[in-house]
């Protein structure tokens, strides 16, 4: 068996109504990469990776030109090996940023392909601890009004949601409160309510921001400041009282290792669209367990349900409204806080590509 070949593509997407956060400002779209790996006696595998609307095109030319040259004609089984091979090959000019985000797509389809050719979900070949996976929504919401937000979290209440994080990082720091004091009161004071600065603050801030949330029991507080000061991290994890999760930029299995060390993080959170894939995420996932830290994620839900579900130290899964369910011949449905991952061969996911193409770039 050898691979025959990998495709890649670019899609930018609009969202349905723009979305917000203190870092990225105004989002009004985002860009989906995919790969579709095929082998020589015509079975497939799909992975996937995103950005937040720039740079999609350095992904999908690292895929098509850097790493199908040298996976094509591989066995496509040995996956560990051939994530190696493509670390390497990309390692002077990655070792994170796009290449991680390349290289996952590629990984993720790797992966598919071997559970699909197993006749196994992709969550049981990959440890099969518990299907079933405690969600929470995930909102990118910054500049909603007050009453909007309250909008936006009620209803996800009702679509069953039974944990809630929303943004924070104002220009004032009093309209933040404000604005979570709200939210506690609507979800009430048993329903878990995380905040997201999205590196917005400094130190100094985040510490007050951190003191001034307490009264609210909040489950956490991410990303407070940059991803690349673990000892700023630790800084606020003691001086301001709330626990605190980070991990969607962190793009290598190096970078948790300093943060989790560091003491800082309550909860690592791995993306396995922007980390290099499902092979270096399984590895941050047991580094957090010798910790005794649960894993919690970001983003693409439809894929990490399966490695939350594999997993003994699975906390959270995170679900974004990107809107790729309407490209997708399957989704999550979820019920009392909870999700199931898919018994479908494969991670399950099957694009709808025709719906896909007039986003094509």
């Amino acid at each position: 068996m050898k691979i025959a070949e990998i495709r890649a593509d670019c899609y930018r997407i609009p969202f349905a109504r723009v979305l917000s956060s203190s870092r990225h400002g105004r989002i009004p779209d985002f860009q989906l990469i995919t790969a579709r790996v095929r082998d020589d006696e015509g079975a497939e595998g799909t992975g996937y990776t995103y950005t937040i609307g720039q740079g999609g095109a350095a992904v999908r030319a690292m895929i098509a030109l850097d790493l199908a040259p040298v996976l094509v004609g591989e066995d496509p089984r040995p996956v560990e090996r051939l994530w190696d091979r493509m670390w390497w090959r990309l390692h002077w000019v990655g070792r994170g940023g796009a290449a991680s985000f390349a290289m996952a797509a590629v990984d993720v389809a790797l992966w598919d392909l071997k559970a699909k050719r197993l006749g196994e979900p992709l969550w049981r070949l990959l440890g099969g601890h518990s299907p079933e996976v405690e969600v929470y929504f995930g909102g990118i919401d910054l500049e909603f009004p007050l009453d909007q937000l309250i909008e936006q979290t009620r209803d996800y209440l009702a679509a069953g949601f039974r944990a809630i994080k929303m943004k924070v990082g104002r220009k004032v720091l009093g309209e933040d409160v404000e604005r979570v004091a709200a939210i506690r009161e609507v979800v009430g004071p048993d329903v878990p309510l995380m905040v997201d600065a999205n590196m917005g603050w400094r130190v100094d801030r985040a510490i007050a921001a951190a003191r001034a949330f307490r009264r609210y029991n909040l489950l956490w507080i991410e990303e407070p400041i940059i991803p690349d000061d673990p000892a700023g991290y630790a800084r606020i994890a003691e001086q301001g009282g709330v626990p605190l999760a980070a991990g969607e930029n962190l793009h290598t299995a190096y970078e948790f290792r300093s943060m989790i060390a560091s003491g800082a993080v309550a909860f690592p959170q791995p993306d396995v669209a922007t980390l290099g894939g499902i092979t270096p995420w399984l590895k941050v996932a047991a580094l957090a367990e010798l910790y005794n830290l649960p894993i919690s994620t970001h983003g693409v839900h439809d894929l990490q349900v399966h490695l939350l579900a594999a997993i003994p130290n699975a906390s959270y899964l995170e679900v974004h409204g990107f809107g790729l369910e309407k490209f997708m011949r399957h989704s999550l449905s979820f019920k009392d806080g909870k999700t199931t991952a898919p018994d479908r061969p494969g991670h399950g996911v099957e694009f709808l590509w025709e719906g896909l193409e007039k986003f094509r770039e």
